[in-house]
């Protein structure tokens, strides 16, 4: 083979990649059909200063769902029909995520006035809380800086105790790096980053659908998207300093819920959780990873509607 001919060769297996890195990654084209289905529309209202997208149905004692780091709405699709029979359902996108504003100047102190004034915006004075993962650390600075707000809490796989930088996955690192973060806004990866954040949050893989890979990858497509997210990540260590002393003075009735089998925040947090509120009751999940409500949600709305009782 001649050298010519050597180099040509080289040049050309290259090119696959090369396209690869070059090629405009393709935005979601429909996301929202899980909301259509279930004959659920959502709203736009603007608290706190920012534009939020957020549901409101049902009719009973009044719940909030709060979502955690990186997801949505979506992540409540298979346990609200349950929830809006018995109850007075809010659920948000908290800002920097789902359809909500992605301010570049994102900080999680924003969070509780945003979950408050939307509180006040609806009429309801007090409600019961669910929150996933991040909104686990929201939900508890909600319960004791207001109390006569907060009903009960729920707790699913909640962070608090682990939200320094240093405790997070590697999916959510890279996203919090300022290169490696510009990196995802240049090159085709963002639904290969979510693809392997949710292959670590699931236990079943085949949970893992084109589906739920678009609805969690479609929000990382708007403008703004990374350096939101990266501004909110630089910030939880506001939450982090005080979350052990804060925890201790939540009063509300709890319910903690843990997948067995999550590998983003250790099982060990569910003693942690439940040593530091007084009377809570905890719950493991066989066979569940990071999000009991998508990968367990029958088992969840179960023990959410029994806890939730009167």
């Amino acid at each position: 083979m001649s050298l010519r001919r050597g180099r040509w060769l080289g040049l050309l297996s290259g090119l696959p990649l090369l396209l690869f890195l070059l090629w405009p990654e393709r935005p979601p084209a429909s996301t929202g059909d899980w909301l259509r289905a279930a004959g659920l529309v959502p709203r736009f209202e603007t608290v706190a200063g920012v534009r939020i997208r957020y549901l409101h149905a049902g009719s009973g004692p009044p719940l909030l769902l709060l979502h955690g780091f990186g997801s949505s709405l979506f992540t409540w699709r298979d346990v609200l029909p349950g929830l809006i029979r018995t109850h007075e359902v809010a659920a948000l996108d908290l800002p920097g995520f789902g359809e909500s504003e992605q301010p570049p100047a994102l900080s999680a102190a924003l969070y509780p006035r945003v979950v408050g004034e939307l509180q006040d915006r609806l009429g309801i004075p007090r409600a019961s809380l669910v929150a996933h993962s991040m909104a686990g650390a929201i939900a508890v600075e909600l319960a004791v800086r207001g109390p006569e707000r907060v009903d009960r809490l729920v707790l699913l796989d909640a962070a608090g105790f682990h939200l320094r930088p240093e405790d997070q996955p590697p999916p959510v690192r890279w996203a919090a790096s300022p290169v490696l973060g510009a990196a995802v806004e240049r090159l085709p990866i963002r639904r290969l980053l979510v693809r392997i954040a949710l292959r670590q949050v699931f236990e079943d893989d085949h949970l893992v659908t084109a589906e739920r890979v678009e609805e969690y990858a479609a929000p990382f497509f708007r403008p703004g998207a990374p350096a939101a997210v990266r501004s909110l990540l630089a910030s939880a260590a506001e939450v982090t300093r005080d979350f052990p002393e804060i925890i201790g003075r939540v009063r509300a009735p709890t319910l903690i819920v843990w997948g067995r089998q999550d590998r983003w925040i250790p099982l060990a947090d569910v003693g942690r959780f439940a040593a530091a509120i007084p009377g809570s009751k905890t719950v493991v999940l066989e066979s569940c990873g990071h999000v009991p409500q998508e990968e367990r949600p029958r088992e969840t709305l179960e023990q959410i509607e029994a806890f939730l009782q009167p």
